[in-house]
């Protein structure tokens, strides 16, 4: 059987998205999956273990250059690319009016479905009309993990008992100078470190203001995590983010700001980390993913909705205002002690 996958932002959707895909090749044995997705997710879905073929699908830019030559040059080898395989189901995971348009670009077998969202899920986007492009319309709970939204329907969609263990299938590889990364900050900021010590990342960046971590917290906590031996590893994806990582890096004793790298790059270098401190953003759920030791903050809670799901050593911290430094060092504490044990 194949499968096409549609979804095609945002970083986190897409790396919720990914249980999906591994309970499918589980469930189904010998079922081929592709995904379509934004260019700039594409190394990370070559990253999920399974999937045959990533269609890069770069509609963001394409509306905003529609009547270009070289836009319609690229629409055109998109959608021969798109179509050059035949599927049997073709999976809509976005529900909006992006992903359905290419839902139904794609081409369908003679017994082939499109299936879609049949509702929205509390906190998540969706458009109505989408279900209407659909030949299949899946009804799912609307108060539901953002894994298991996808999980479900296309559990219901296939036919197929949802597996009880969640598993991403995201792969690291060796693709970038961990240890040149970690020795950054001896130049860098004089700290005088001396050789590479363990390196716990701080993930303080996110596209939301309302969703950050006070300034001063994370020195705090940077402090806290120097006294035990730890380096701290910053990462950026805009200049204000790398301004406020050099400036809490600055003043710690070890500290690390890596170089803004695409997001394949960043996965590889937070493999290699001890664990994980960050917000609610992409970055912290690829942490999830590679199942690192992981504290993801909340200043509202919708960890419900996309924090981590079912393992000791990552731990979603919530406050109704800004959760306080000593309660995400406990849970750093818990985290990092219990994936100890289990290793």
């Amino acid at each position: 059987m194949n499968v096409l996958i549609v979804k095609l932002s945002s970083l986190g959707d897409v790396v919720h998205a990914m249980p999906a895909v591994q309970d499918i090749l589980s469930e189904l044995p010998g079922t081929q999956v592709d995904w379509v997705v934004e260019p700039g997710f594409a190394p990370l879905v070559r990253r999920c273990e399974g999937v045959r073929r990533v269609i890069e699908c770069d509609l963001r830019r394409w509306r905003k250059t529609v009547f270009t030559v070289d836009t319609r040059n690229a629409w055109r080898a998109f959608s021969a690319d798109l179509q050059q395989e035949t599927y049997d189901a073709v999976l809509d995971l976005q529900g909006l009016s992006k992903s359905a348009l290419v839902a139904k670009m794609a081409r369908l077998s003679p017994d082939g479905l499109r299936y879609a969202l049949a509702n929205q899920t509390e906190g998540s986007s969706f458009e109505a009309p989408t279900r209407w492009v659909a030949d299949v319309a899946i009804p799912v709970e609307p108060r539901i993990h953002a894994i298991n939204r996808s999980r479900v329907m296309c559990a219901r969609a296939l036919v197929y008992a949802l597996p009880e263990k969640v598993n991403f299938g995201l792969v690291s590889h060796s693709s970038v100078d961990v240890n040149a990364l970690k020795n950054i900050s001896n130049n860098f900021f004089d700290s005088g470190v001396t050789s590479p010590a363990p390196v716990v990342a701080f993930v303080h960046g996110t596209s939301r203001a309302d969703k950050q971590w006070p300034v001063e917290h994370w020195l705090d906590l940077g402090h806290r995590m120097n006294a035990l031996g730890y380096t701290v590893a910053f990462t950026h994806g805009n200049d204000e983010e790398l301004w406020r990582s050099e400036s809490i890096a600055s003043r710690l004793k070890q500290a690390v700001v890596w170089p803004r790298m695409k997001v394949d790059a960043l996965t590889d270098a937070m493999s290699e980390c001890m664990g994980v401190v960050g917000v609610d953003s992409g970055l912290s759920h690829i942490a999830v993913a590679l199942d690192l030791p992981h504290v993801q903050i909340y200043n509202f809670d919708t960890a419900w909705r996309t924090g981590p799901l079912q393992n000791d050593h990552q731990i979603s911290v919530v406050s109704d205002t800004t959760p306080t430094v000593d309660a995400v060092w406990g849970a750093w504490m818990q985290a990092s002690a219990l994936a100890a044990l289990r290793d």
